[in-house]
């Protein structure tokens, strides 16, 4: 080819190049759409026709920004969950397929706010500002990046840090009848994290309007939401809301447990997340089981509670800590859905509807109560002096019940009963009122070395309030070993008795 006509060819490269350039720019980039049609409509659930591709548990849209998730992946049409308001939705709407899982919104950005599970803002305070966006169903981590459960995450609570205590990374169910005060626990271990490097998440699922506000409302007073993601749903709420918001708040708590932080998550309750659930499989025509459950509600709860854990130093370190709160039906916990849980979790703290008719509050059962973490999860100095304590209440229990026929008591069995109902009186403790370690350490070793036994019943609230007072002047030293996993020393011991002992003596 000669030098002219090489040049020819270039010249026409270099425009033809220029034109396919131009017409590029100027052509309509056209991406391809799934879009399939609803053929009918129920309470929450849409019946959708076409979208031969999509996969179980993706994200579809409908018309008004409304979303849903393929529940029922069945040849010739689908059972989609929808997750808002659903009244402007009619049979013959498009659907479009998104190409993705159900997400949530994740990081700094979300503390201190209240969002529904889809990360929407419900506080009022403008759009939320966050690092990703994480799948709501994770895989749990695998054992092998598990450590095991060794740090005590206290409640402030006496009877629960003394009794049945929580580490950082178990799972304590939390269990009673309704307006026995199940939340209340919840909300003082939150409230006690202040301070603590403790990042904590509230998911109210199915709750009322107003007792979700009464919450957010405690936890802004006492400056707990400076630390606290609220997520929501309420009772009026579409059910497939209900099902996502414990997995949307899981997977909020577990960006900050991978970024080697500790966190505590309360689902309240699972009894409306069970409802949910069974409402939308039975909507979705799928087989009734025990009590009208679908056959994998276990599942659906055991894979939410898993992912609970303390991970490996190499992985961070951090921990997830489970409280979640299931609501019985007369005392039955042996009923189909607590028993699921019970089994899931690592322990349970049973509250008594007679406990708490007696003004005995916390109502803990403390004998139905049990935590299988146990002393793993305990500073030593508790167990140097609780470790009677539970069955010295017991024995109480027993004394008293048999002492009520009127028998004549002898004089060790009358200290016996004397001494279990001072321990009764110093379990109960107000709310919002959360006791450090120090101040737990010294009321509980007064009344295990029967310093109590000598102050009338109606002064044992004045007592303990003075020994409280007493153990915030505690030198820096002594409050720090009591916090530590050092034993407790006999000159520790003697030295918080005889502060026990001169104050007990002024009143």
């Amino acid at each position: 080819m000669t030098a002219k006509a090489e040049s020819l060819q270039a010249t026409f490269n270099q425009t033809f190049a220029i034109i396919a350039k131009a017409r590029e720019a100027h052509s309509p980039q056209l991406t391809p759409r799934e879009v399939g049609t609803v053929i009918s409509l129920s309470t929450g659930i849409a019946r959708v026709s076409g979208l031969p591709g999509v996969c179980f548990e993706e994200v579809v849209k409908f018309p008004g920004d409304l979303y849903g998730i393929a529940f029922n992946v069945d040849e010739n049409e689908l059972g989609v969950v929808l997750l808002g308001d659903y009244w402007q939705l009619h049979a013959g709407d498009e659907v479009e397929r998104r190409g993705h899982v159900m997400d949530v919104p994740v990081g700094d950005g979300l503390i201190g706010r209240v969002i529904n599970p889809m990360g929407r803002p419900l506080d009022g305070k403008g759009s939320v500002i966050y690092a990703k966006r994480l799948p709501i169903e994770r895989p749990a981590p695998p054992i092998m990046d598990r450590s095991p459960v060794t740090v005590p995450l206290q409640s402030g609570i006496k009877v629960i840090d003394a009794l049945v205590p929580i580490g950082r990374g178990q799972r304590e169910l939390i269990l009673g009848d309704r307006q026995t005060g199940k939340t209340a626990i919840a909300i003082d271990t939150i409230l006690n994290q202040r301070g603590q490097d403790v990042l904590c998440v509230y998911c109210a699922i199915g709750q009322r309007a107003s007792s979700v506000a009464k919450v957010v409302a405690d936890l802004r007073e006492n400056g707990a939401m400076e630390y606290t993601v609220v997520v929501v749903t309420e009772g009026n709420d579409p059910p497939g809301l209900s099902y996502i918001a414990p997995y949307s708040a899981t997977s909020i708590a577990e960006y900050f447990m991978e970024a080697g932080r500790d966190v505590l998550i309360v689902y309240d309750d699972l009894t409306h997340h069970a409802r949910a659930y069974r409402e939308l499989s039975l909507l979705l025509r799928r087989p009734p089981g025990r009590e009208a459950y679908p056959g994998d509600i276990f599942y659906i709860h055991s894979r939410l509670l898993e992912r609970a854990t303390h991970l490996r130093e190499e992985l961070g370190g951090g921990s997830l800590t489970a409280l979640p709160i299931i609501e019985t039906e007369a005392q039955n916990i042996a009923a189909y859905i607590p028993t699921n849980l019970i089994s899931i979790t690592d322990g349970q703290i049973y509250l008594s509807p007679n406990l708490f008719e007696l003004g005995i509050l916390p109502a803990v059962d403390v004998g139905k109560s049990v935590s299988r973490v146990g002393g793993k999860a305990q500073h030593a100095a508790y167990r140097a002096v609780a470790g009677d304590l539970k069955l010295a209440y017991a024995q109480f229990e027993e004394l008293e019940t048999f002492a009520r026929f009127g028998t004549r008591l002898d004089e060790n069995t009358r200290k016996v009963i004397e001494h279990g109902r001072r321990i009764r009186t110093c379990i109960k403790q107000p709310e919002f009122e959360p006791l450090t370690v120090p101040e737990q350490i010294t009321v509980l070793l007064a009344l295990t070395g029967g310093l109590f036994d000598g102050v009338p019943l109606e002064r044992m609230r004045d007592a303990e309030l003075a020994l409280r007072k007493a153990a915030e002047g505690f030198p820096a030293g002594l409050a720090q070993r009591l916090t530590s996993a050092e034993e407790l020393k006999d000159s520790d011991r003697e030295a918080i008795l005889q502060i026990a002992r001169d104050t007990l003596a002024q009143l």
